[in-house]
């Protein structure tokens, strides 16, 4: 019997909670860069409130499967992060509740959100679809004045094609306007050209009046040619103003939405597999025919002179003939002949050709997109699962609630998965990659994250631990941190002067025999250095010796020497030895010349460094010598 502990409850009434808000916040956002999108679509196109609360309607749908992993994230992250920061999981923990333990209610509600996420997809999403796609079609057709581009013709005034050079988009005139306006036939086509006009529809919406100005109209008269009368009248008229009336209902109406229904984000996956089963018959068939056709092929064989033929029946009775050789043998005239009619033939051929390329092409586009959007719809769902496995682990590593880290590392990590995502769907369309291959690839490097995430918050990992990571970071540049001594309020025991000053010129001295027994300015000996490696025990030693000397000094009380003290160099005692510790590593790196020749003047960097901080070594002991012998003897 399963059940339910308190401690579930509490989690999950925080996760809700938090939930709730960055699902809204997650729909807003995404719903306002759609809107954004195709706001040119509503700007200026007189829609009533019904028909733009059903525009907003269909997206807010369009947009939850999308909404719902972000929203995971974000909640997830904060409610272990909250209660990291206020040390609740920490008491969690000591209460011999595992990390993961704590996962297992949220792990559900994920599952059972991942569920829901499909089903909304499989069910209500392509109806959305297939709504919000007829909409943005009848969006287009609505008020056609502010539709007519600039430089083409547009058809989509009835029985009429409108060519505007330029057009004023804040005073709505068109300038260097042609039209082609026809009636019965294209024999009884009228042309007019004007320098500018005006397209205004009507108060009741059913008309279209185009006021034109310094204009001519061409007209052809073929209703009232003669009987018998091989010429066609014109009219010819020019006019300084015109005012033209041209039915169009421009009251908004959803268009047929029969060719939606090859579009296959407005199917469920049962439709999905049904027409892909279809498609790839069809196709499949198309292409066995297209096979069978370039089998058989035969080339054209047009009409030959009585000369051509003889010859041609001539070489026919051979077994085998060249062809160059037949060629050569033939006149001008016949030559210029057969280039021609084999100029054609092939220009035939690959006219056939692309025309069949171009029908399976689209064929093919076509299987690709139904296989994507079949695909999609687990891919979705399972994003839910996986964010939250990034998500919590996250929370209860960085332990920062609110919405400050919380919301950065989200955005960080959506980026990464919408970049993979549109990568992969957009090569996949394109037939570069495979289709599983294309909308796997994001599952494929997040998966792996999120195992990584969830294994490392398991084992209270310090993986985000920045001064770690400062502080690789800085030995990788080759930098280092300046000591820092600083006087003690309450000292318990003083330093012992005259036992540290021996000790500062004792370091002195071997730091002057190191110097000229290993010649830090000149290039170190390759083959030691990635070979025969030997470790500096001097150094470790002489390092060893002198912190011991700082701390028994930081006890002190003169201000004199704490100054000095800080003057010491943090020494490093391997970097001027060899690259890294593992020998097979620093002989990998000697064979990998570009990056052996990077470590290897790395490497002589650190002794040149060396050899800078022993001499600062020498001089502050000399210094702090000089200060004991004056004030503590």
């Amino acid at each position: 019997m399963i059940r339910i502990k308190k401690l579930d409850i509490f989690i999950v009434k925080q996760f809700g909670l938090l939930f709730a808000g960055t699902f809204f916040i997650s729909q807003f956002v995404l719903m306002m860069q759609f809107l954004w999108k195709y706001v040119d679509e509503l700007i200026g196109k007189g829609l009533s409130l019904d028909v733009l609360a059903q525009f907003f309607w269909y997206m807010g749908l369009m947009l939850v499967p999308q909404a719902l992993p972000l929203a995971i994230l974000l909640s997830s992250l904060m409610t272990f992060g909250n209660l990291g920061e206020s040390s609740e999981l920490t008491a969690i923990k000591a209460a011999g509740v595992s990390l993961f333990q704590s996962f297992r209610s949220l792990i559900l509600i994920s599952v059972l959100i991942s569920l829901g996420s499909f089903y909304f997809q499989n069910n209500i999403g392509p109806d959305a679809q297939k709504n919000m796609m007829q909409l943005m079609m009848s969006m287009k057709q609505k008020s056609p004045e502010l539709e007519i581009p600039e430089g083409v013709f547009y058809d989509g005034i009835p029985q009429c094609n409108l060519y505007v050079q330029k057009k004023n988009v804040e005073t709505g005139k068109l300038y260097g306007i042609m039209i082609y306006k026809m009636t019965n036939s294209y024999e009884d086509a009228a042309i007019i050209l004007a320098d500018s006009g005006m397209l205004q529809s009507t108060a009741e919406k059913k008309h279209l009046l185009l006021n034109l100005w310094s204009g001519e109209w061409f007209e052809n008269m073929r209703s009232q040619e003669l009987a018998g009368s091989a010429s066609v009248p014109y009219r010819r008229e020019s006019f300084f103003h015109k005012t033209i009336l041209m039915d169009f209902d421009g009251d908004f109406n959803l268009t047929d939405a029969s060719g939606l229904s090859s579009n296959a984000r407005t199917k469920s996956l049962e439709r999905i597999s049904h027409d892909l089963d279809s498609l790839n018959n069809v196709y499949d068939s198309l292409g066995n025919v297209y096979y069978k056709e370039a089998k058989s092929f035969r080339y054209p064989s047009p009409e030959l002179s009585k000369n051509e033929k003889s010859k041609s029946a001539g070489l026919a009775r051979k077994e085998s003939y060249n062809v160059d050789t037949a060629f050569v043998k033939l006149k001008a005239e016949d030559k210029r002949d057969a280039l021609n009619r084999a100029s054609s033939d092939v220009r035939q051929i690959v006219t056939d050709l692309e025309f069949k390329a171009m029908v399976t092409s689209d064929g093919d586009k076509l299987i690709r997109q139904h296989e994507i959007e079949r695909i999609s719809k687990f891919t979705l769902a399972l994003s839910c699962l996986i964010f939250f496995f990034i998500g919590a682990p996250l929370g209860a590593i960085i332990r920062k609630g609110g919405l400050g880290i919380p919301i950065i590392v989200s955005v960080f990590v959506f980026i990464i998965y919408y970049i993979l995502d549109n990568t992969g769907y957009r090569m996949a369309r394109g037939g570069m990659w495979t289709v599983w291959f294309g909308k796997g690839l994001s599952p494929a490097v997040l998966i792996p994250t999120a195992i990584f995430f969830t294994y490392k918050a398991n084992n209270d990992s310090t993986v985000f631990n920045f001064d770690i990571w400062k502080r690789t970071i800085m030995k990788l540049l080759g930098l280092r941190l300046k000591r820092s001594v600083m006087g003690k309020e309450v000292i318990i025991t003083d330093p012992d002067y005259r036992k540290d000053r021996e000790s500062l010129a004792g370091i002195s001295e071997d730091i002057v025999a190191y110097s000229r027994a290993h010649k830090l300015k000149s290039p170190p000996n390759v083959v030691n250095v990635f070979f025969r490696y030997q470790p500096d025990n001097e150094i470790l030693r002489l390092s060893e010796v002198l912190e011991t000397i700082i701390e028994d000094l930081a006890n002190t009380r003169d201000k004199h020497i704490i100054s000095a003290l800080n003057k010491y160099p943090i020494v490093s005692v391997k970097a001027h030895t060899r690259p890294f510790e593992r020998k097979w590593l620093n002989i990998l790196a000697a064979v990998v010349v570009p990056v052996g020749a990077f470590l290897y003047l790395r490497m002589w960097r650190f002794r040149l460094r060396l050899y800078r901080d022993l001499i600062v070594i020498r001089d502050t002991n000399t210094e702090i010598m000089s200060r004991i012998d004056a004030a503590h003897q």
